[in-house]
């Protein structure tokens, strides 16, 4: 079938709006129309090339919609069914699974970086050439066939905007905290970064009853934002920052710091705002290649520990829907992260808003 999508030809070149073939779906694979795809930083990585990955791609990894058709000896969905798009499929058998850690489930790995299905094939081309798949979705489209394990049925009820952003960004936040850090209630809790990675960390905090969410970022404006879900206190980065937080914390330093910004030098900074004893966890992805400095003497003497959460240690099978039902309960208001919607036409100028820290988060929507 023909589709149009937001081709990425290569790094640092805007992205086109092509007319592109995609197969049918194969054993285990379903046809899905997407609805809504969040705009997210970790797709903008491969536009500037700090994450390396097959060229030409359709990125997007933050998807939602309807499954249209499925393939040969799919069981988990069927045609109708409205699903969130986990960019994570799991196998359910490998050392990784059988330890409920879904989200390392090593079976896709080789296939997702190389821009494929798992039989090494990708279902899109472009005047017979190959077009490869970010994340195992490539949800920049109006279709996309992804693995059945990609596809988690939500409540009908749930906005498709609302499911794509648990597709990634609340997944990563809310899960950071519950799931990776397993924050103790009556903590104090710094996150940096405030997107919606961050606010979504933020939200996380506030269900886990955390006394004090201080949010940090160089947006005022953000900060402001923060506060509508949730931060007690906001701190603009500057050079006084790690004096403030300590001001707030009766001098020792928070409980738990989150990292959303996958920045280096905000990575090194978190392990100074948190206390002896005190747990540090990034969530936002670096470049490929980059490195933090992190003194082990520090971490030695002071007892503070440091935990990467990749997709918010999730069981997408299990948290996914979760969320959706603390979203209708009103427990998380996952609405208000939408600040904006574009039709695909508009994504390089949703990307542009996005950069310029305008944006809780966007979302492409489609009719």
């Amino acid at each position: 079938m023909k589709i149009k999508a937001a081709l990425l030809n290569e790094p640092n070149t805007p992205f086109e709006i092509a007319t592109l073939d995609l197969e049918p779906p194969k054993a285990g694979e379903v046809l899905v129309k997407i609805k809504a795809v969040g705009v997210c930083h970790s797709d903008w990585h491969l536009a500037t090339g700090d994450t390396q990955h097959p060229m030409p791609a359709v990125v997007g990894h933050e998807g939602a919609g309807i499954v249209e058709s499925v393939g040969e000896g799919v069981t988990d969905v069927q045609p109708g069914d409205p699903v969130s798009l986990n960019w994570a499929p799991y196998c359910g058998d490998c050392f990784y699974c059988k330890l409920d850690r879904p989200n390392l489930c090593d079976t896709y790995v080789e296939s997702i970086w190389a821009g494929t299905m798992m039989d090494g094939t990708p279902r899109l081309s472009k005047d017979g050439k190959p077009i490869y798949h970010y994340c195992a979705l490539a949800c920049f489209a109006e279709y996309v066939v992804v693995s059945e394990k990609s596809c988690i049925k939500l409540d009908e009820r749930v906005p498709f905007p609302v499911a794509a952003l648990i597709g990634c960004a609340v997944t990563t936040g809310v899960g950071s905290v519950l799931n990776t850090a397993q924050v103790k209630a009556g903590s104090s809790v710094a996150v940096f970064g405030v997107g919606g990675v961050g606010l979504s960390t933020i939200m996380g905090a506030k269900l886990a009853e955390t006394n004090r969410i201080i949010a940090i970022d160089r947006v005022e404006s953000k900060i402001e934002m923060a506060k509508q879900f949730g931060a007690t206190d906001g701190i603009v980065s500057d050079s006084t920052m790690i004096e403030q937080i300590q001001s707030l914390t009766d001098g020792r330093g928070v409980d738990y710091a989150f990292d959303t910004t996958g920045v280096t030098q905000v990575q090194e900074q978190c392990l100074d705002t948190v206390r002896p004893g005190g747990v540090v966890v990034f969530s936002g992805l670096s470049p490929m290649g980059s490195n933090t400095n992190l003194p082990g003497a520090v971490l030695t003497r002071q007892e503070k520990t440091v935990m990467g959460s990749y997709y918010g240690t999730s069981n997408t099978a299990r948290d996914f829907p979760l969320y959706a039902n603390w979203y209708l309960e009103g427990k998380l208001p996952l609405g208000q992260l939408i600040s904006k919607t574009y039709s695909l036409n508009q994504i390089n100028e949703a990307y542009e808003d996005m950069l310029s820290g305008k944006l809780a988060r966007g979302v492409v929507v489609f009719p």
